[in-house]
């Protein structure tokens, strides 16, 4: 047959060999990169992509050096697929084997769910706030927040990678065009010098009395990029000017259209829930006469309107909470002992590795039982 050849290939036991071993190099070297890189920035260009690409460090050209990690998962995961198929059959003797392969299977493909699928964020309360929403740590969003009517604010989030394209941006909930005239991945944001003659930033807002200067991208594990953007608000019939955002500016700039009144806002990207926490109290508590910790604690108010659920909760550590799809842990606290810092998981195939091992484990323990009782079998008749 004309895919006899293709067949063969993807069901050979070399390729096998030959993904482990692309596997644990890559484990290798990109725990190595993550020295210069970062965590983040390592586990997007060696497990989170195809090909690793490299270069000299004064060149802007790579080549492709290595498969990623989604090219090696990949073919592994046909592999295992093709060579189950071609090769095995459904007996009473194979029962474990199967199950092993299921369970190999299942784990690769619950480590691409929990690539594509989760998110981490954090919570940020100090004692006595609500939040219903948490935050993305190296992730911004522009929010163009219609503030006209008293008792609701209507907003529209624009994420960063929308912002990164540096292009014209329509929202069908906003009567203008968002255009992105610059965007900084990561800037400072300073008071413009007096008597300066460089034109400003923007025309609007903060614009003309500031300036941006865009800084090489964090890799560092306990900092971050400060994005900062420049966007012209374009009517139907004019241009509204335009306007300098950047996490830098605390307060919102204000600007109005058609009697409406909007604020524009570099923010940290925010993931809103059905349901507010509030903390109640945080408690840092030492081993008595040392300044050793020994116990982080958060004591917070769930409350959920469309069912009415309204109850106190502690965290603490290797204690989360676990409620609708999400897990919050104690992550850190504020410096005044008065503020608490959760992490925020959404992963939707956090049980996939559980079952995996679990179903590994069975299918070793009957393949084994099934050798054992027919080899004792085969004794004892003989």
């Amino acid at each position: 047959m004309v895919f006899d050849p293709l067949i063969k290939f993807f069901t050979s036991l070399r390729l096998t060999v030959v993904c482990l071993g692309l596997s644990i190099l890559l484990v290798f070297l990109g725990t190595l990169a993550q020295v210069d890189m970062g965590l983040y920035k390592a586990q997007n260009e060696f497990f989170r992509s195809f090909l690793v690409f490299w270069g000299p460090k004064t060149a802007t050209w790579k080549i492709p050096v290595l498969p990623g990690g989604y090219l090696v998962g990949g073919v592994l995961l046909i592999n295992l697929v093709a060579s189950h198929i071609m090769r095995f059959k459904l007996t009473r003797t194979k029962v474990g084997i199967w199950m092993v392969h299921f369970g190999l299977i299942l784990l690769l493909l619950g480590q691409l769910g929990t690539d594509l699928l989760s998110r981490e964020s954090t919570l940020h309360l100090r004692e006595g706030e609500a939040k219903n929403y948490s935050e993305a740590d190296r992730q911004a969003e522009l929010a163009v927040i219609d503030t006209t009517d008293a008792d609701t604010d209507k907003v529209v989030a624009i994420p960063q990678g929308l912002l990164m394209r540096k292009k014209d941006i329509h929202q069908s909930d906003l009567p203008f065009v968002v255009r992105v005239k610059q965007f900084y991945a990561n800037s400072v944001v300073e008071d413009r010098p007096t008597g300066s003659t460089a034109p400003p930033p923007a025309t609007e807002g903060i614009g003309p009395l500031a300036t941006v200067k865009e800084l090489p991208r964090i890799t560092e594990m306990d900092r971050r990029d400060v994005p900062s953007a420049v966007v012209e608000i374009q009517a139907p019939d004019r241009s509204l000017g335009t306007w300098l955002v950047s996490e830098y500016i605390e307060k919102p700039q204000r600007f109005t259209y058609n009697n409406r009144t909007y604020k524009l806002e570099l923010r940290p990207r925010r993931y809103y829930s059905a349901f507010t926490i509030r903390l109640m109290e945080f408690r840092h508590d030492l081993y008595a006469g040392t300044d050793i910790p020994k116990n982080f604690s958060s004591r917070v108010q769930l409350q959920r309107p469309d069912t009415g659920e309204n109850r106190e909760v502690k965290i603490y550590m290797n204690n989360p909470l676990r409620y609708a799809g999400e897990t919050l842990y104690q992550a850190s606290f504020d410096r005044d002992d008065h503020g608490t810092i959760l992490q925020v998981v959404h992963n939707p195939s956090w049980l996939t590795p559980y079952f995996s091992c679990v179903l590994v484990g069975v299918g070793l323990v009957v393949q084994f039982m099934t050798h054992l009782f027919g080899f004792s079998f085969k004794r004892r008749t003989a």
